[in-house]
């Protein structure tokens, strides 16, 4: 109990110095927490699927122009047979046709977002049924599982299994199952699922083996060999259609989250890039706050040398002080513990919001405890080791008789060392922190091939595709809109693609991918594309049956060939002729450069309707009267839109985060490694107070004395910019290495990264120096 008394009255008694020891630790450990739950979180993706461990899904590798892309899609057939050829697979289940579809029970209508998908999907996913079971999920035909969140949008909290919602205001499907909500770390995302044979008759192209259309997942046998599976998928397409040389493997559901980006059919990087640096970053923060912690303690330490002689004289052994300065120091660091444990509490929900998670802080996870034992542990035992050996091996006599304890130089210039390694890392954040803004900028300021904005986009439910012409002029007449076009895939996405092309005097050894997209005649206008030779297609789609109009990089592709009037043979027979050639525009990866495309005039399958609204218009005047527009055109139907520019702006989702965690963080790191500057400048004034007052005497100026004290300080910022910018540089470097298109990295961004550190760090000294340099000297040489 005197020890725990000893101990708060000393806090209390050093109340500046207890503030700054334990805010800037609590900050660091708080920092650390959020990065580190987030970090969990990412590992933890798809852990609620009890299978994970033998659950996979079937990718391809194709080769074009000797570069292999990787593909998701794979034929229809091949989830069954595959169970029948190929030992060790237990359960194969194939989905498709994921996507927003509406529901409607009496006056509600809802799109809601989900899946078509086999039986055997519940089978290998074990989902949770709330109501209903697996085995009767899919019993008929017009069946639908339903999650939670769309029971109690429909039925409220009454039991939904036998009663039935219409699907896109056509067919009644009878509920069979209520399913609990997937948690967010879930890869797989539904709403819904509904029999994948609902759709299978209606689409005979299902069921050829060069059709890639479906998603197929397999449940292995808990001790079947992935690489011998591995080693019969490789050419088992090929096996089913002649010529076919797609390779097939499996990929693992542990490896969907982290791992699912692959460069020339090899895994490489993903988002397990992202959560490494991360979780570096909340080491290093937590770094510094220990740094902090230490630095703070050993520089305190030597105030109570006298202390040290009492105790001493009054018979207390070295052991016995070793423990209490020890004891000290992890109670001060477990305070800080306490106290970051409620700063996470509090920013949480902030930082959820800013990530799109569900982190929650769970004190009974026995994980979490134990590191918040060990942070407070480990912090304590160093911050307090040093100073308790030290200042317990002191002579007390020499103490006593108020002899200066000469300041040992080892020590000084560990304090130095951990100063530079805060600001160094500082100093790499910073620059971190802007090259990653200024790669996602330069990205977004290139230019496109269209216009992003004014610009919105529709799903065609319904007769929308059918009604257009009608549409089309009602929206005109409004004096609101400037264009509207229909197409298969939004502005941004075309993911059909083929190379079933070719033109006189191709190479018969190369096989480019083209991607393809049906639109009508309104589509270049209304994105504001460019052509750069020939013609628009006719607003007659059948003048245009065998015409198509290519970009600039499939003319490119045609060498000689590609002008206007030039004809692509599809399929080894069908003749297509060049009627014009666009100029190059963006899409899929915003950062290469415009892959070859070719645009067909045909819409009758199009899913997507884009209209353009006149620049500068009333936004709410325009979206109130589209909405009219599209409702009484397409009556059962909700006017659900997206803005082309909000989506573009999803695309650099990932970069922005991390630019802004990374910025965050950077600010905090600073934050925590100027209040051991703070400190350590208020330690140094007091140890050098008498000098200051002998200087004040001899005629120094206040000024001349805040740059004294200064200059040691900023000295130390000079070494961590010498340190800090060749590793930021590598580090930016090899960072921008996984972009094509790309940002150079200009010197002026160290320079101001160091004159930012410089003067935060100024600042902070200056306070203390200037106080010092105004103090009266007689107070401190009245003892002289």
């Amino acid at each position: 109990m005197n020890f725990l008394k000893t101990t708060f009255r000393s806090l209390l008694k050093n109340k500046a110095y207890s503030f700054l020891n334990i805010a800037g630790l609590a900050i660091g450990i708080s920092c650390a927490s959020i990065i580190f739950l987030w970090v969990q979180d990412e590992l933890t993706f798809n852990h609620n699927f009890q299978k994970r461990d033998n659950i996979y899904v079937i990718y391809e590798n194709q080769t074009y122009e000797g570069k292999v892309s990787t593909f998701h899609a794979t034929p229809g057939p091949m989830a069954k047979s595959l169970v029948a050829d190929i030992p060790g697979i237990k359960t194969a289940a194939r989905s498709g046709g994921t996507g927003d579809v509406l529901f409607s029970l009496g006056d509600k209508a809802i799109n809601e977002q989900g899946d078509y998908a086999d039986a055997g999907i519940f089978s290998i996913l074990k989902l949770p049924f709330v109501y209903g079971d697996a085995n009767n999920a899919f019993r008929d035909v017009h069946s639908v599982v339903i999650n939670t969140t769309m029971a109690k949008k429909f039925f409220g909290d009454a039991n939904p299994v036998g009663k039935t919602l219409k699907m896109n205001n056509e067919q009644d499907f009878t509920v069979t199952g209520v399913i609990n909500d997937l948690p967010k770390n879930s890869t797989m995302q539904f709403h819904w699922l509904a029999p994948l044979n609902d759709i299978d008759p209606k689409k005979p192209w299902m069921k050829d083996w060069g059709a890639n259309w479906a998603h197929t997942y397999l449940e292995l046998e808990p001790n079947a060999d992935v690489n011998a599976i591995n080693k019969k998928l490789a050419n088992y397409i090929g096996t089913k259609k002649t010529g076919n040389n797609t390779q097939s493997f499996l990929f693992a559901m542990n490896d969907w989250n982290l791992h699912n980006n692959f460069t020339d059919g090899k895994m490489d990087g993903g988002r397990i890039v992202y959560v490494r640096l991360f979780a570096i970053i909340g080491f290093i923060i937590l770094f510094i706050a220990c740094i902090n912690f230490m630095n703070l303690a050993t520089a305190r330490s030597e105030r109570r040398a006298k202390e040290v002689g009492v105790r001493k004289v009054m018979g207390a052994g070295k052991g016995k002080l070793i423990s209490q300065f020890i004891g000290e120091a992890l109670i001060m660091s477990f305070i800080a513990v306490a106290v970051a444990v409620l700063l996470v509490a509090l920013t949480l929900p902030a930082f959820n919001n800013l990530v799109q998670k569900e982190l929650a802080l769970n004190l009974f996870a026995a994980g979490h405890v134990i590191y918040l034992i060990a942070i407070g542990t480990i912090t304590g035992l160093l911050a307090g080791s040093y100073p308790a050996f030290y200042l317990s091996s002191f002579n007390p006599i020499t103490v006593l008789k108020s002899i200066k304890i000469k300041s040992s130089t080892s020590s000084g210039l560990i304090r130095q060392s951990l100063v530079v390694i805060q600001f160094s890392i500082s100093i790499i954040l910073i620059i971190g922190t802007v090259v990653i803004y200024q790669q996602i900028q330069h990205v977004k300021n290139r230019k496109l091939g269209f216009n992003k904005n004014d610009l919105i986009s529709i799903g065609t439910q319904g007769k929308l595709v059918d009604h257009f012409l009608a549409v089309y002029n009602e929206l005109k007449e409004t004096g609101l809109v400037e264009d509207a076009a229909l197409s298969d895939y939004p502005a941004l996405e075309i993911w059909s693609n083929t190379d079933n092309y070719s033109w006189e005097g191709k190479d018969a050894s190369k096989n480019p991918l083209i991607s393809l997209e049906n639109v009508n005649d309104h589509f270049l206008s209304t994105m504001g594309m460019k052509l750069a030779s020939g013609r628009n297609f006719h607003s007659n789609e059948t003048t245009d049956n065998n015409n198509v109009i290519i970009n600039e990089a499939f003319a490119k592709q045609m060498g000689k060939q590609g002008h206007v009037g030039a004809i692509i043979t599809e399929g080894g027979s069908k003749r297509l002729t060049v009627t014009g050639i666009v100029k190059n525009f963006l899409y899929n990866d915003m950062y290469a450069a415009s892959a070859p495309m070719l645009l067909y005039n045909h819409t009758d399958g199009a899913r997507f309707l884009t209209i353009r609204f006149k620049h500068g218009a009333n936004l709410p005047d325009v979206l109130s009267k589209v909405g009219s527009i599209i409702k009484s055109n397409n009556p059962g139907y909700p006017f659900d839109y997206k803005f082309i520019d909000d989506e573009f702006d999803l695309i650099f989702k990932t970069e922005t985060l991390t630019g802004t965690l990374a910025g965050v963080f950077a600010s905090l790191a600073i934050f925590i490694s100027c209040l051991g500057l703070f400190g350590l400048a208020a330690y140094t004034a007091e140890r050098r107070i008498k000098e200051i007052g002998i200087r004040k005497v001899l005629g120094a100026s206040v000024a001349g004395l805040t740059g004294l004290l200064s200059k040691d300080f900023l000295q130390l910022v000079g070494i961590s910019c010498l340190i800090a910018f060749p590793v930021a540089w590598w580090a930016t470097t090899n960072w921008l290495q996984n972009y094509q298109y790309r940002v150079s990295i200009h010197w002026w961004v160290f320079a101001a990264a160091g004159i930012t550190t410089a003067l935060i760090a100024l600042a902070t000294v200056s306070f203390q120096a200037i106080k010092a340099a105004l103090s009266n000297p007689v107070k401190s040489l009245r003892n002289e």
